[in-house]
């Protein structure tokens, strides 16, 4: 594993870099106080070609690896990590297609979400389904018919990012008895009949990104439309989960690193009793434990990254950096906002906002509590983990 980036990583991260400055910190501070998602934003970046990083290029991707992946999703988090996350959800269901999808699936859904032609989204969660993802009560019903088979779905889900103004959706329905082994995976498409959108939730931060509550009723999904076979849900959403860790990890690593940025600039600039801040040794030990975390968070996610981009099991690796870089992102995000004082605490600068997305960090894609388990629970009884 080589820490120095590729001359490829390096293009991509300055071309991302450059769409931030130009595209995104324009318009972010107001966008966020509207709630207000630019999907023309993701097709910039499509076009660029950053919304299918890790898919093939027969399927309108790059055909690179999470490492490239992640320094682009990185890049993305320092400007909004609202859009960040909308470019990882999008890439849950061409992570999940690419694996267990058939031929005609991949063939039909991954080039839209690859190009940025259209947005993604993943649903999972029920009001008693959270980190207990196996106990989802969502229904799937195998109705047979001489004119095709269907599955009739009813059911509500919560928390599902950018439903709203997804095309695409893999949802997590209940084909079977009990417990994982009863959970299969489907392709929601929108406007299918019955598919609804419930609430869209208030949120304390990332008010750009759409978290929606998704009303089935007696939604009819072709048999085409299931994932891998009945009661491969659980394992098809591991798929997601597993990979989904290292883009938040990501993510928390542009949040933080934004923060620190705004955080040094105002210590270097910012004089009392006649010199910078910054020369304090109570400011200068707080930057210099940010900057520590920040590059421990960095090196976790790539660890994790080349595992699975080299194909070896990489679950434990990417829980732990996803809960140690989105706990160390409130670390530094809520120290940045002690560096600039009152004025980190006004919405004149982005460290407040910093401070709002890096809290959400530590609940997505499984809660830190929950990762902390799955460590846990691999350290004493070790296993292969994914390799997806």
């Amino acid at each position: 594993m080589n820490f120095e980036a590729t001359e490829i990583q390096s293009q991509l991260s300055d071309l991302a870099k450059k769409f931030v400055r130009n595209e995104i910190f324009p318009v972010v501070e107001n966008d966020e106080h509207e709630e207000k998602f630019r999907p023309e934003l993701i097709q910039k970046l499509g076009d660029l070609g950053l919304t299918g990083i890790p898919v093939s290029e027969d399927l309108e991707g790059a055909g690179l690896g999470y490492q490239e992946y992640a320094r682009v999703i990185e890049e993305l988090a320092v400007g909004s990590a609202a859009y960040a996350v909308s470019v990882a959800v999008t890439g849950l269901p061409q992570a999940i297609l690419s694996k267990y999808g058939t031929e005609a699936q991949k063939k039909k859904y991954i080039p839209r979400l690859a190009s940025g032609k259209a947005i993604g989204a993943f649903s999972l969660s029920e009001a008693g389904a959270g980190s207990d993802a196996g106990s989802l009560r969502t229904s799937a019903v195998l109705h047979r018919s001489p004119s095709g088979d269907y599955y009739v779905v009813n059911g509500t889900k919560l928390w599902t990012t950018q439903a709203d103004i997804a095309e695409t959706i893999i949802l997590m329905a209940r084909t079977g008895g009990p417990g994982p082994k009863g959970v299969s995976a489907f392709i929601l498409e929108k406007g299918m009949p019955g598919l609804k959108m419930g609430k869209r939730e208030k949120k304390m931060g990332m008010g750009i990104s759409h978290t929606m509550e998704v009303v089935l009723e007696n939604v009819k999904i072709p048999i085409e439309n299931r994932i891998s076979d009945e009661g491969d849900g659980f394992k098809v959403a591991m798929v997601a989960l597993d990979s989904g860790r290292i883009t938040i990890a990501s993510t928390a690593v542009g949040v933080a690193r934004g923060a620190l940025e705004v955080a040094l600039s105002h210590a270097k600039t910012r004089e009392q009793f006649g010199k910078p801040i910054s020369e304090f040794q109570g400011v200068s030990f707080m930057l210099a434990d940010m900057a520590t975390l920040l590059d421990c968070s960095r090196m976790l996610v790539q660890r994790a990254a080349w595992l699975k981009d080299n194909g070896k099991p990489f679950s434990t690796e990417a829980a732990m950096a996803k809960v140690f870089a989105t706990d160390a992102a409130m670390k530094i995000t809520t120290d940045a906002v002690q560096i600039l004082g009152g004025s980190g605490y006004t919405q004149e600068f982005p460290v407040e906002r910093y401070m709002r997305e890096a809290k959400v960090l530590q609940i997505v894609e499984g809660t830190n509590q929950i990762q902390r388990h799955v460590i846990g629970r691999n350290l004493v009884s070790p296993r292969t983990g994914s390799n997806s």
